[in-house]
């Protein structure tokens, strides 16, 4: 497993009477001429701490002399001082653990003394990092093992086979640096790409597209890395929006061979994959979802099922119900659809149903929606996909004349508004006018309350077969209100042909 480097290092070893033949056991996989390489490296010239100053960290050596070393190097080079052998002499010359090597002065000078070149510095550092991992590999690999051998009734297997998941993406992530700057030219270049797709595109739409036109036209679609937010009291529709949006975006993606449209991953953490499935259907075939429940539905209506199943079994529309799932369950599993079926879009439904990953965030609730948040929108900006996340509201919407909903109904977590790239209410007045028919009053005139009725019959006729798509926040674009049509009967959203902005507009 060592790698021999073009040093003039021994490896420091154990007094050979203490030390146990490699017959007996393995060593954990490590490199001390790599560690004691790049350690000289730096101390000759400072400069070789920048070639590994973004991935690595102390305790990815795996002597722990080594880890204090290059602690001190770190911290005396990024407060501008500088490190070498003299500068760090005191701080090692009675280090127990460099004592057998003459003390910390002396293996300071012959760590610098005798080093060939500092130009392989990144070689070193990086073949300390991936026998680090390897360690970390066996450490995660050992608790797997040991958690499966004990029996817990608090912990079933499936909680044991997400919490490895999550350790191995954490350690996947690790020492990630594929980020970094990059040249204006490069972005100018790709905001110039863009425009360009968007514009050859018959209906102009930057991102995924919502299959609303006027909702296209005020967001552009939904974005890559964007988090998009959709809000709503019950039964004001939000998933039968979110359904739409995400169906419409899935069948564009078919029917364009991949132009347009995304992939989608749906995790319904409300409904099941059936329930989600006879809402699709009843849309497509046009026959109502609760006739669909009850069985009332006649024989003509069966040729309109299959029809309709034929057309949506090419749909690349996916579907987890899997019920409170953690944020670390949802990103290992939409990396792996990413992966398979080139993933372009998730959905949450909703997520208050999700749990955080961590137990010290799930013991505060605004700690545990603001861990959610952040992991979606990790996920969003990992996958470079939009994450439309669907979202509860406080009760306060209620106690107002105007129940158009705000930002600050938001329940929870004001990390919600705070994460989103966009915030979207979906409101239907028809609902409130159904529950608020006017009824006459005592020792009210037969004329008033006629003309009370008459007043809430014209807003009724007004609103009926009507929703509102509300965007209070766009990070990249104007803020204001769509209007949509609702058809409740086959639980559809759609464009209405008279549509138009109320509100802010560009």
């Amino acid at each position: 497993m060592e790698n021999k480097l073009p040093t003039a290092f021994e490896p420091r070893i154990l007094d050979a009477g203490s030390a146990r033949t490699s017959s007996e056991y393995r060593t954990p996989p490590h490199n001390e001429e790599a560690e004691q390489a790049l350690l000289g490296a730096i101390l000759v010239n400072n400069k070789a701490y920048e070639r590994v100053a973004e991935f690595l960290r102390p305790q990815h050596f795996y002597d722990p002399a080594h880890q204090r070393i290059f602690e001190a190097v770190m911290k005396m080079i990024e407060r501008g001082q500088i490190a070498n052998p003299v500068t760090l002499k005191a701080y090692f010359e009675n280090d127990p653990d460099l004592v057998a090597d003459g003390g910390g002065g002396s293996y300071l000078a012959e760590l610098a003394a005798n080093v060939v070149t500092i130009v392989n510095a990144e070689d070193y550092g990086r073949t300390i990092f991936d026998l680090f991992l390897r360690r970390q590999l066996i450490e995660v690999g050992t608790d797997m093992v040991n958690e499966a051998y004990q029996h817990d009734l608090d912990t079933n297997a499936m909680n044991q086979i997400e919490q490895a998941e999550k350790q191995l993406f954490d350690l996947a992530s690790t020492g990630d640096v594929q980020g970094g700057f990059v040249a204006f030219s490069e972005s100018l270049k790709l905001a110039i790409e863009m425009a360009e797709t968007a514009f050859r595109r018959s209906s102009h739409v930057t991102g995924v597209t919502t299959g609303l036109r006027d909702l296209d036209r005020k967001l552009g679609g939904f974005h890559p890395s964007d988090l998009i937010i959709l809000a709503g009291r019950p039964s004001m529709g939000k998933t039968a929006l979110a359904t739409n949006i995400a169906f419409r975006a899935a069948k564009a993606h078919m029917q364009s061979n991949g132009q347009e449209g995304a992939c989608v991953g749906f995790f319904s953490l409300e409904m099941s994959s059936e329930q989600l499935a006879t809402r699709i259907l009843a849309d497509e075939a046009e026959v109502s979802g609760d006739k669909i429940r009850r069985g009332e539905i006649r024989d003509t209506d069966f040729p309109k099922f299959i029809k309709a199943s034929q057309d949506l079994s090419r749909v690349p529309f996916f579907v987890d119900d899997t019920p409170a799932l953690s944020v670390a369950a949802v990103r290992t599993r939409c990396r792996r659809l990413k992966r398979t079926h080139n993933l372009g879009m998730v959905v949450v439904d909703y997520l208050q149903l999700l749990r955080g990953s961590s137990a010290k965030a799930s013991e505060n609730r605004v700690l545990e929606i603001s861990e959610i948040t952040r992991g979606l929108k990790a996920i969003a900006k990992e996958l470079d996909l939009p994450v439309l996340a669907l979202s509860q509201l406080s009760r306060a919407v209620e106690s107002r004349e105007d129940k158009r909903p705000q930002l600050s109904d938001l329940r929870e977590s004001g990390s919600i508004e705070q994460d989103a790239d966009v915030v979207m209410f979906v409101f239907r007045e028809q609902y409130y006018l159904e529950r608020a028919e006017p009824a006459r009053r005592p020792e009210e005139t037969e004329d008033k309350y006629n003309d009370r009725y008459a007043a809430w019959q014209k807003r009724y006729a007004e609103v009926h077969n009507t929703a509102e798509a509300i965007i209070a926040k766009q990070r990249h674009g104007p803020v204001g209100t769509v209007r949509l049509y609702f058809d409740g009967q086959f639980t559809r959203f759609g464009d209405l042909d008279t549509t138009h902005d109320i509100g802010p507009d560009e």
